[in-house]
């Protein structure tokens, strides 16, 4: 009995107290997978934080970057699907239907000195859609889906 609920406590510890100890976290996690930034790494993980007034801030162990909302003039986020392969050779055929899908969020704007920018993030599913709905709200642009697809993940 005693394992039971131990087993039971690791099982639902493992769905509620994740979203529970990140109800306080202003952002998301995220990836810069690349753009324009000097200094920042591609691959470099971070956080997105939209809960700023002025500013959008992506803040890396190695760096941090600062984006006026004002200077952001485009907002594009995409979706790549895949299938997971590897899991169905070394695990079951059935991993053929699952797919992965990744999540990207563009950023275009201009710099201090009037040159245009960009950041191309891939953002954690559980954050993407907050992260848009702030963007869209706080810089007054519309965000650009590449298709369909990423239209209907991006809303909702």
């Amino acid at each position: 009995m005693r394992v039971f609920a131990w087993v039971l406590l690791v099982v639902v510890s493992s769905d509620v107290l994740p979203p529970l100890l990140l109800a306080g976290d202003p952002g998301g996690r995220a990836q810069y997978i690349g753009g324009t930034v000097a200094g920042l790494p591609s691959k470099t993980e971070g956080n997105i934080n939209t809960t700023d007034e002025e500013v959008l801030l992506f803040r890396a162990r190695q760096a941090s970057v600062r984006i006026p909302y004002k200077k952001i003039n485009t907002i594009e986020y995409g979706q790549r699907v895949s299938r997971r392969f590897v899991g169905a050779v070394l695990v079951s055929p059935l991993l053929l239907l699952a797919k992965k899908r990744k999540h990207f969020l563009t950023v275009g704007y201009t710099d201090e000195l009037g040159h245009q920018q960009a950041l191309v993030f891939q953002v954690d599913k559980g954050a993407v859609r907050a992260v848009l709905v702030s963007l869209e709200a706080k810089t007054g642009r519309k965000i650009e889906f590449q298709d369909e697809e990423a239209r209907k993940a991006g809303k909702g």
